[in-house]
């Protein structure tokens, strides 16, 4: 379950930030989640909220936002959502594509007191 190693590494920068900014409670964590990461939401919430007891996260929510796996054609330069992981262009059939989003595992913001 590498969502627990996930939820961890989020411990530790959400509890950095809210020091370098004085705060007292985290009251809620913003993450955007790539799709390719397959991490799965409620087993990430689940983790965090068992590390996060007895600390300023303790009771904090966590709102996901899941980003949708998208590429772009280097050949003909059609951009399209990637279904079930072909890689392969809808409108040229080409191979040559780049992940424009999908891979993203951020803390966008916090709120905090």
């Amino acid at each position: 379950m590498h969502e627990m190693s996930i939820a961890q590494g989020i411990l530790d920068i959400v509890l950095k930030t809210a020091a370098e900014h004085n705060a007292v409670k985290i009251s809620c964590i913003k993450l955007l989640i790539g799709q390719m990461t397959q991490v799965e939401p409620e087993s990430l919430k689940f983790g965090f909220a068992a590390l996060a007891a007895n600390t300023i996260a303790d009771g904090a929510v966590v709102d996901i936002t899941i980003i949708p796996l998208v590429g772009k054609c280097n050949s003909c330069g059609q951009q399209f959502t990637v279904e079930r992981y072909s890689f392969l262009c809808p409108l040229c059939h080409s191979a040559n594509i780049l992940v424009v989003s999908g891979r993203e595992l951020a803390v966008d913001y916090l709120e905090v007191e």
